[in-house]
């Protein structure tokens, strides 16, 4: 439970407007939740950018599909490789479609219980999104610690090694959902992640690691979840990614866990999971532990961050007059430009996001948005 008090919520809120319709955020009343929705009303009040590009993502249906994006990747790549660094950094060669996803001409279909590789089609390819991550990591730097690259590029060239990391994201979330929407359309596994550019991070509190422990790995449809507001990978996203394999140093170098907050925030567009209810996510979760006692981890050590703390709850019935996925996903696949944030109630303060991705100047409004102050924020 991520309250203290069974479903006690704050008495301010959010109000999320997206195109023609818009939903509220419940907010739960805890020492973290005080701190988050402070945290956020300053992101309004600041009027910091809200991230467009890197918002919606596992919408299988979209535009900006693995061609589009794969395009968006390399005008990055180019920029990148066009820098002079003192040292210089290794040429990144440009990406194809094929470099992130199986051909559908191979065996294509769930498997339940044996090598997902017998019918790899249309899944993602995990080597080149590593690749990606490894010369985001090793350009950018971490949250406590910019590379020397970094630190010497250009806003145009900082700006391009920020979108390695979130195009890298856009294209898993759009690859696995896309598949999905072939083999099992009820599984598909949309988010949002609203993040600001430039948003200051917070350090947890000691009492916040306990919301990991209360939620693990659940994830509820319209649940509001912390944001991962630092660089690298979390100890279950690089299970996952090595397939179970014990740890070597050079990934044990790209492990981090969570010790930030922002006033961000991560809302769940898929069904609910929840290894109490799928047995098929309780093996997986088996697994997970097993991997973690093998190589030196403590399931139970809260400063590991091992869940998805959450801090609210969309009001589902209220905005959509549903709580089916598959209503709820086809009227969100609509809507997918958000236009305002407020928090209502005690405090108002909102902020209005009136730019879009179909203009054409977007990425030079985020450019310039950048350019003083600029820091690795909301990197995942």
């Amino acid at each position: 439970m991520p309250s203290t008090e069974e479903l006690k919520f704050l008495t301010s809120g959010i109000k999320v407007s997206l195109g023609d319709i818009s939903y509220s955020i419940k907010v739960y009343d805890t020492p973290m939740g005080v701190r988050w929705l402070d945290a956020l009303r300053d992101n309004l009040a600041q009027q910091r950018l809200l991230e467009k590009n890197f918002c919606f993502l596992g919408f299988a249906g979209t535009k900006r599909n693995l061609a589009h994006l794969c395009k968006e990747l390399n005008q990055s790549v180019h920029q990148i490789n066009s820098f002079n660094f003192d040292p210089a950094y290794e040429y990144i060669h440009p990406f194809v479609p094929e470099d992130f996803q199986y051909s559908p001409n191979l065996p294509t279909g769930m498997v339940f219980d044996g090598d997902e590789m017998t019918k790899p089609g249309l899944r993602l390819k995990h080597d080149a999104c590593n690749l990606l991550h490894r010369h985001f990591e090793e350009l950018q730097g971490t949250a406590w610690e910019l590379s020397p690259f970094y630190l010497q590029a250009d806003h145009r060239t900082k700006y391009a090694i920020r979108q390695l990391n979130n195009i890298c994201h856009e294209i898993e979330g759009w690859v696995e959902s896309y598949r999905k929407s072939v083999v099992d359309p009820e599984w598909i596994r949309p988010s949002q992640i609203t993040t600001f550019l430039n948003a200051p991070r917070y350090d947890l509190n000691d009492e916040d690691f306990d919301l990991f422990l209360q939620n693990r790995y659940k994830r509820e449809l319209g649940g509001v979840y912390l944001h991962w507001s630092q660089i690298g990978k979390t100890l279950f996203e690089v299970y996952r990614d090595e397939g179970g394999r014990n740890l070597d140093d050079a990934t044990c170098s790209a492990i981090t866990h969570q010790r930030f907050y922002s006033g961000e925030f991560d809302v769940e567009w898929g069904k609910t999971i929840d290894e109490g209810t799928f047995g098929w996510k309780k093996k997986e979760m088996d697994g997970f532990r097993s991997w973690l006692s093998e190589n030196n981890y403590d399931w139970q050590d809260p400063k590991l961050a091992l869940g998805y703390a959450k801090i609210g709850q969309v009001d589902l019935e209220k905005a959509f007059g549903t709580l089916d996925f598959k209503k709820i996903y086809k009227i969100m696949s609509d809507n997918l430009n958000i236009s305002n944030i407020a928090v209502v109630g005690d405090n108002p303060v909102s902020c209005g996001y009136p730019y879009s991705l179909d203009d054409d100047n977007w990425k030079e409004i985020q450019i310039e948005r950048l350019r003083t102050g600029y820091e690795p924020r909301n990197m995942r």
